[in-house]
């Protein structure tokens, strides 16, 4: 065995959860060293939380410091508590599950479900959908049995989602999430049906976004600005409907690609190089009028839809126990396949 392997944090009593810090341990942290020695399953606020509420005790004594010092040849007991029913109650809400093991779950949510219970949504949402459907298979996400929602469709945006069940999961999918799959495996890939159609086949919008002046919609703002956040999206686009007809509006059917993950990304950058999605009723205002340049029955159907056209079509990403190359598909949903169906008449 090597002087590392003798020196890693010793389990005295597995049932109790006692380790021994070796001198590795020396100077450590109290929280990151606990939240390495008890593996992926915890993360480091989790041990934080366990910390705080007098769960853990050092050489018997209890301890409520986080940052407190370690040292060689203390022995750490850490008391895990059962989790705690989630808050929200589960609802049967039908559920279109594209895979589901014991670390997570992948759904193609449809259109008009809300991810989060909130104001004015505290039931009916896709959390209260999972609570019921998963039961005691969640494990508990920061001690409470609930998914781990590690990203998030606006409430009529459709598509692929990816939701943990167990802390390893949340913690591996949060990450990945977070650095947007510029060192990892994660893929995210859109379909939105826009107005008019860009000048180039492909490109990128980089512009950061804040909110906006009534704090729901987002905007463009300068990048000075204390709450700009670094936004940028690639778009190619797929088709272009109406071009040799000048008599018509034009659209086009663009794939869009996140390097980053900002509130009403897609929504706000493709408005504000001016190819607004169709149907959006907060960054599509001023393209209404458009509507009326197509021939019916488009013009109609066009009026009709009262959503952003805009699905999440392809996510990809690296299982967080198998490691295994995930990749799932979820096909346009029939409204917006009728849509685009529509334009392609053109």
């Amino acid at each position: 065995m090597s002087a590392h392997n003798e020196e890693a944090p010793k389990l005295i009593e597995p049932a109790a959860t006692v380790l021994e810090a070796g001198t590795d341990a020396a100077g450590q942290r109290l929280d990151q060293w606990l939240a390495a020695s008890l593996g992926p399953d915890m993360s480091r606020s989790r041990v934080q939380m366990l910390i705080r509420q007098g769960a853990v005790t050092i050489d018997g004594k209890p301890v409520d410091e986080t940052k407190r010092k370690m040292s060689v040849g203390e022995r750490v007991s850490v008391a895990m508590p059962e989790p705690e029913p989630a808050e929200p109650q589960g609802e049967a809400i039908a559920l279109d599950v594209l895979y589901e093991d014991d670390e997570l779950i992948v759904i193609n949510k449809p259109a008009g479900l809300v991810v989060h219970p909130g104001a004015g949504n505290w039931t009916g949402t896709l959390v209260n959908a999972l609570i019921h459907h998963c039961g005691d298979s969640l494990s508990g996400i920061g001690g409470v049995r609930r998914p781990g929602i590690v990203h998030r469709l606006d409430k009529e945006t459709s598509g692929v989602m990816v939701v943990a069940k167990t802390d390893r999961a949340h913690k591996a999918l949060s990450e990945a999430f977070a650095d947007h799959g510029r060192t990892g495996d994660l893929e995210r890939a859109y379909l939105a049906l826009v107005w008019d159609i860009p000048t180039r086949p492909t490109g990128t919008v980089d512009a950061p976004l804040g909110r906006a002046a009534d704090r729901v919609r987002r905007a463009v703002v300068p990048e000075g600005r204390d709450d700009a956040r670094h936004a940028i999206t690639h778009f190619t686009v797929k088709e272009r409907f109406g071009e040799n007809q000048q008599e018509f509006a034009t659209a086009s059917l663009v794939e869009c690609r996140l390097e980053t993950g900002r509130t009403h990304q897609i929504r706000v950058h493709m408005a504000h190089i001016g190819h607004p999605v169709i149907g959006d009723p907060d960054y599509g205002q001023a393209f209404r009028t458009k509507a009326n340049r197509l021939p019916e029955p488009l013009k109609g159907q066009v009026k009709a839809f009262s959503r952003q056209a805009l699905h999440a079509w392809l996510l990809a990403f690296r299982h967080p126990a198998t490691h295994l190359s995930m990749r799932f598909e979820a096909p346009i949903p029939g409204d917006m396949e009728e849509l685009v169906g529509g334009f392609r008449k053109l």
